[in-house]
């Protein structure tokens, strides 16, 4: 008798630059596992020679699949796909973890993960990046484009190995998770990579409030003082959630778009290049198969560049004086590329 159809496998990426502890967070978290349930492990390695799949613990119940000798978001990208069907038909596991190479760039393993092979089969939870804070006086590991990258794509920023770094490197590793955008569901702190398993099913869009970088804290207010209405329900292609909310003379309006949207760049690109009376906005758009983020402060030009987020394209604008939402959001809407 044929079994019956893989769907919504739980999937997380544990991700990290080189040495963040990530396959000891991963070890710690199997030890977690609920008793009866059957856990795979996907780990890449840069390295010709698998390492990091033999640390891991071997258990009843868990399989571990190591991929080495480059990253599964470029020269391994091919063969992620056929590893993945090969491992969910022949373990069927309840839950996926994936461990990338610290110097990849997992957006590309996120666009996978949602194509149309896999948007059934798996069910894409909380990506988890694990941050050192020592690492960031190290302008070695800093000027790597997919150390940035790595924060960005992720949902919740674990300062990992706290127990090592001194006061001052842990606040600046807080402020800069805290300042990320889009902004995080969660930043937690931790030593021995000991992370919560609870945090594998962190809801990823009611938990996030508006946050607007320091850089001009005068012009700013902080962002525990923006109050922006949550809300449960998620959006619907053609049908973004609003959030607006307004505190000591300052109007927050936010916009999250489901990852169905592609948006026409050149047209949206315009559109925010012309809003005016803004202190703040930031923005990440897809746009066909790439994204894009968008941050402009007040009348100072703006810069763009390519972005790692994959969840939504969302835009959040932060004025003094309110503005009218319900015609931003109809031409927003214009810019919708429909196939």
């Amino acid at each position: 008798m044929s079994q019956p159809a893989i769907q919504h496998v739980p999937t997380n990426i544990i991700t990290g630059f080189l040495g963040t502890g990530k396959t000891t967070a991963i070890n710690h978290l199997l030890t977690h596992k609920p008793e009866g349930e059957r856990w795979a492990v996907l780990v890449n390695e840069f390295g010709q020679i698998g390492i990091d799949g033999g640390l891991i613990e071997q258990q009843d119940g868990i399989e571990v699949k190591e991929l080495a000798g480059g990253c599964l978001c470029c020269a391994l990208g091919p063969s992620l796909p056929i590893t993945l069907a090969t491992l969910l038909r022949r373990f069927r596991p309840d839950r996926l973890l994936i461990e990338p190479t610290g110097l990849g760039h997992p957006a590309r393993i996120i666009d996978t993960l949602q194509n149309e092979q896999f948007r059934t089969v798996l069910d894409l939870r909380t990506i988890i990046c694990l941050l050192d804070p020592m690492v960031l006086h190290q302008p070695e590991v800093i000027r790597q484009p997919g150390f940035i990258d790595q924060l960005n794509l992720a949902d919740m920023v674990v300062l990992n190995r706290t127990d090592l770094a001194g006061a001052e490197e842990i606040e600046e590793a807080s402020a800069l998770s805290a300042n990320l955008f889009p902004p995080k569901a969660a930043i937690q702190q931790v030593t021995q990579g000991q992370l919560d398993p609870a945090w594998l099913d962190l809801d990823h869009l009611s938990q996030r409030q508006a946050t607007y970088p320091q850089a001009h804290a005068a012009a700013t207010p902080a962002p525990h003082l923006l109050q922006p209405i949550t809300t449960p329900e998620r959006p619907m292609p053609g049908k973004p959630i609003c959030k607006s909310g307004n505190h000591d003379g300052y109007y927050s309006y936010g916009w999250i778009f489901t990852a169905d949207d592609a948006f026409d760049w050149p047209s949206v690109q315009a559109y925010l290049d012309g809003l005016n009376e803004i202190v703040r906005l930031k923005a990440v758009v897809k746009i066909g198969h790439a994204w894009v983020s968008y941050n402009r402060n007040a009348n100072q030009p703006a810069s763009v560049s390519e972005s790692a987020w994959r969840r939504d394209s969302r835009l959040e604008i932060l004025t003094r004086q309110p503005q009218e939402k319900a015609e931003i959001e109809k031409s927003l809407l214009r810019f919708i590329k429909h196939a």
